[in-house]
C-alpha cells in the first residue's frame, strides 16, 4: 500500500447517493412532462445550402428568416464564410425553394446568391432516426453490462451500467430543461458520453479489483477509498484536458456543433462524478467483498502473493 493520502470519498456516499437519485428522478420527471426539443433530424424539416459571392452576413439572414416566420432557424457557415447552411423545421418540401428565393432577392451586395442544395427530411424518416437512436442507446448499455460482467464481476457490471444510465438521464434532462434542440449530433455526443464514462469507470474498477486481491484485513469501504485516491489524479487530468478541447469547440466551433459540444461538456462533468460516487457506491450497496473476487489457483506456486 502506498503512503499517499487516502481521501474518504465513501464517507459522503449517502449524500452523493441522495443527490444522484434526486437528479435522476428530476430528469425523468422533466423528460416525461416537457420531453426533448427534437431537431429536424427527428421531426422532419428542410436543409438549405447557399453560396454568397462575398462574406455572408448571418445576422441579416436570421433577421430575414424571422420575418418569414422561422425564428428558430439554425444558420451557420459551412466550410467557408461565403457558404451558409440553414436548417428549418417545416412540414413541406416546397418551403426550401421559397426561402432560398427570398434570401437571394434580399441580398444587396454584388453578385448572385447561388442555391447549392435543398433537402427535405420527412417526419417518417425522423421517427425512424429516433427509434434507431433509442435502440442504439439500449444496445450500448446492454453490451457494456455484458463486457464488464465478463471482465470483472456481475456486481461491477451493475455499478457500471447504473453510472452510465445516471449520466445519460441527467444530460437528457438538462437538455430538456434548457430546451435546446436534440438532433443526431447530440445523440452522437450522448453515445460518446457512454464511452467516456465507461472508460473512466473501467479504470477505477480495475484498481478496486486489484486492491481487493492485494490488500488483506481491510474493510471494503477502505479498499474502495484507497482505489479512488490512487486513480484520482488520472481521472482529473483526463477530465480537465478533455474539457479544454470541448470548451474550445463550444466557444469557437460554430453553431452547428454548439449543442454537440455542450452535451459532451455536461457528460464529462457528470461522468467524472459518477465514476467516483455512483459506480463505487453501487458496489458497496451490493455488498462487494473479497469473496467475490477470489482467484482460483490453477498453477500452484505461480499464484499471486497477497500483500499483508
Amino acid at each position: 500500500m502506498s503512503d499517499k493520502k487516502v481521501i474518504n470519498f465513501m464517507g459522503q456516499r449517502k449524500l452523493a447517493g441522495v443527490l444522484s437519485i434526486l437528479l435522476v428522478i428530476a430528469s425523468i420527471a422533466v423528460l416525461s412532462v416537457k420531453g426533448l426539443s427534437f431537431g429536424l433530424d427527428f421531426t422532419g424539416g428542410t436543409l438549405i445550402e447557399m453560396h454568397y459571392p462575398e462574406t455572408a452576413n448571418l445576422t441579416d439572414i436570421r433577421a430575414e428568416l424571422r420575418e418569414q416566420g422561422y425564428p428558430g432557424a439554425i444558420v451557420a457557415n459551412f466550410g467557408t464564410d461565403r457558404d451558409v447552411v440553414i436548417r428549418i423545421k417545416s412540414d413541406g418540401a416546397k418551403v426550401g425553394d421559397a426561402i432560398a428565393a427570398s434570401l437571394a432577392s434580399a441580398y444587396k451586395g454584388d453578385g448572385i446568391v447561388q442555391r447549392e442544395r435543398i433537402e427535405y427530411v420527412g417526419s417518417q424518416v425522423g421517427e425512424e432516426f429516433l427509434n434507431d437512436g433509442g435502440l442504439g442507446l439500449l444496445f450500448a448499455l446492454s453490451v457494456v453490462m455484458a463486457y464488464v460482467a465478463l471482465r470483472f464481476q456481475f456486481k461491477f457490471s451493475v455499478g457500471a451500467v447504473t453510472a452510465l444510465a445516471h449520466d445519460v438521464l441527467i444530460v437528457l434532462g438538462l437538455f430538456s430543461v434548457i430546451e435546446l434542440d436534440f438532433d443526431l449530433t447530440v445523440l452522437a455526443a450522448v453515445l460518446a458520453v457512454i464511452g467516456y464514462s465507461l472508460n473512466d469507470t473501467i479504470v477505477v474498477s480495475d484498481r478496486i479489483r486489484e486492491n481487493f486481491r492485494k490488500v488483506r484485513k481491510t474493510a471494503s469501504i477502505d479498499i474502495i477509498n484507497i482505489s479512488l485516491s490512487q486513480t484520482l489524479g488520472r481521472t482529473l487530468i483526463t477530465s480537465l484536458t478533455t474539457l479544454l478541447v470541448l470548451l474550445a469547440l463550444f466557444i469557437v466551433g460554430g453553431e452547428l456543433i454548439h449543442n454537440f459540444a455542450l452535451a459532451l461538456i455536461l457528460g464529462v462533468v457528470v461522468g467524472t462524478y459518477s465514476s467516483i460516487y455512483v459506480a463505487a457506491n453501487v458496489l458497496l450497496v451490493m455488498g462487494i467483498s473479497k469473496d467475490d473476487l477470489i482467484v482460483i489457483d490453477k498453477e500452484g506456486d505461480d499464484q499471486e502473493t497477497l500483500i499483508p
